[in-house]
């Protein structure tokens, strides 16, 4: 199941773990991607808050939790080669997130709502 925030995270669930990287739409609309600033494993994330950063040639924006819980994984290939998100945003992902709370899923985005935002930000 995917899941967005507005702010244009996604959160990809497999069972008890949220797979956050951000949204093709926000890939290009931030350009080439120069560097990823990601937690360490085991750091807490929360839902709503900044959990790192990731910048491109055009801008830096802060990364944003769909999700509360423990950081199980990051995507160490990004440290060396950060435009992977750039070719693959949905494949590319920035951490891996244990949920503490799966009940917060019910405030993100559908993706077809997400869409809906998208659109209104091309305008």
């Amino acid at each position: 199941m995917l899941y967005y925030l507005p702010t244009h995270e996604y959160a990809r669930i497999e069972g008890n773990i949220a797979t956050i990287g951000i949204s093709e739409f926000a890939a290009h609309q931030l350009g080439n991607v120069v560097y990823v600033d990601m937690p360490e494993e085991d750091d807490e994330v929360t839902k709503g808050e900044d959990f790192g950063a990731i910048e491109s040639v055009k801008a830096a924006s802060d990364l944003f939790s769909p999700v509360s819980g423990t950081v199980v994984e990051v995507n160490e290939a990004l440290v060396d080669n950060p435009r992977l998100v750039n070719e693959d945003p949905m494949n590319n992902w920035i951490i891996k997130v244990e949920m503490s709370d799966p009940s917060e899923l019910e405030e993100l985005l559908s993706p077809e709502a997400y869409e809906k935002v998208c659109e209104a930000e091309k305008h």
